[in-house]
């Protein structure tokens, strides 16, 4: 069995998640836009996400910035990522309502069979081309109700979906420090109302470049836990200083983070005829498409022969707990044959390359540390609330609820959360 050499060039890319792949620190503004004058007196909501931030993070390195706001507002002992754990599905998933299955962004990487082509987050044309997301981002759905938005980095942001950006957004890079970035927020919000944007997400990749290198337990990790507090911190303070009262906070994270089996990963089965599928996916989940679907059951067959430390399965019999089978596939996305290693199991998908320490990606009903943070505080939201663990797909109810977004489409989020948590018609606050 023969696998490409630039294939595993490609996947090598994906080895730490949102990495920087670009140095444009220009803020782009969308001209001509405004809040019009209903939306100027709805709250206004800053959507934290932290990459990697395992739910048991904060305890654990004693983040006392982050415990002491959820203790003041809403926690929960964990939110559970959509299936499969990696950045782009979940973070699109948060704001899309959507699970990855449903929104067509199914994996950091994944094989498009309708285009013969590959998304991968590594390249910035694809990330930007809007035809490659389902469904519509929370910032979409703002801007079409004429409220505006804006992006500190967030997956999609960069992209026209449905022909619609934040009004102010960023293209994704690691050039811009932490006090400039909590400036533009801050900047923003200190707009005339008009101009003002009223949804805002800003995204933090330092504990998931950490604890993918280093492990989850390692100092490194720890140190940037500590860095993502901090910023947090500093964020709502200086939030503070604009003087306006309805600024709610989300904090969340992706995934969680586990140690893997490095030292003894799985290699490529030898029942892979390369000849015959397009391989895709990562160290975690690898995906098999067939060039002819009368290749499938006899592979299929050998692999379960074959398989140990890891499940194989057809499309048609993933678990439905997992969303990732035949009848979710809505974008036809999803592999003809998927192998997912038994944690702390991972696959080398780089020919001897070095596998990092820290890793995510599993089913995070079976692998507690897959698990992600949620915590909320600000004046729409209850007060000392630790509620049930849910899915991440709510959140984009919650801050559906809070903005006063309306959608009619269907979604998997459902907004069981935001009635739990919300103090009644907080969205018609002014």
């Amino acid at each position: 069995m023969r696998i490409k050499k630039y294939s595993f060039l490609l996947l090598a890319l994906l080895a730490i998640s949102f990495k920087s792949f670009s140095q444009d620190t220009t803020q782009y503004i969308v001209a001509n836009r405004k809040n019009s004058l209903a939306q100027q007196n709805k709250p206004y909501v800053i959507l934290i996400s932290a990459d990697g931030f395992r739910y048991d993070f904060a305890k654990r390195y004693n983040a006392q910035n982050l415990l002491r706001l959820g203790s003041e507002g809403i926690s929960t002992p964990y939110m559970m990522p959509s299936y499969p754990s990696v950045t782009f599905p979940n973070h699109y998933a948060i704001v899309s309502g959507l699970y990855p299955s449903h929104s067509g962004l199914v994996n950091n990487t994944y094989y498009d069979r309708a285009r013969k082509d590959k998304y991968l987050m590594s390249n910035k044309a694809k990330v930007a081309d809007s035809s490659w997301y389902g469904g519509a981002p929370l910032w979409v759905r703002a801007e079409q109700q004429n409220m505006l938005s804006a992006s500190f980095y967030w997956v999609a942001s960069e992209a026209a979906i449905q022909g619609v950006r934040p009004t102010y957004y960023y293209i994704y890079n690691e050039k811009i420090d932490m006090h400039n970035r909590i400036a533009a927020v801050v900047n923003w919000l200190k707009l005339p109302p008009s101009q003002r944007p009223h949804l805002i997400t800003f995204y933090l990749p330092q504990v998931d470049h950490a604890a993918h290198l280093n492990g989850p337990e390692s100092p490194e990790a720890e140190k940037e836990v500590h860095f993502v507090d901090s910023a947090v911190n500093e964020l709502q303070k200086v939030v503070k200083t604009t003087r306006l009262k309805n600024v709610n906070f989300v904090f969340v994270s992706d995934h969680g983070m586990t140690k893997v089996d490095n030292k003894n990963p799985i290699g490529i089965p030898a029942a892979i005829d390369t000849s015959k599928f397009v391989i895709s996916g990562d160290g975690i989940l690898v995906e098999l498409y067939a060039k002819n679907k009368g290749d499938i059951q006899a592979t299929y067959n050998e692999l379960k022969k074959e398989a140990k430390d890891y499940d194989v399965y057809l499309k048609s019999n993933v678990p439905a707990r997992l969303h990732y089978g035949t009848a979710d596939d809505w974008h036809n996305h999803i592999g003809d044959i998927l192998l997912i290693p038994r944690a702390p199991k991972v696959f080398n998908l780089w020919n001897n390359k070095k596998i990092n320490p820290g890793w995510h990606g599993y089913d995070p009903t079976v692998v507690p540390d897959m698990r992600a943070s949620f915590t909320a505080w600000g004046p729409a939201f209850k007060k000392h609330l630790v509620v049930t663990p849910f899915e991440n797909v709510s959140v984009f109810n919650l801050i559906s609820e809070i903005l006063g977004l309306k959608h009619t489409d269907k979604i998997d989020g459902t907004n069981q959360l935001a009635n739990k948590v919300l103090i009644k018609k907080a969205s018609k606050k002014k």
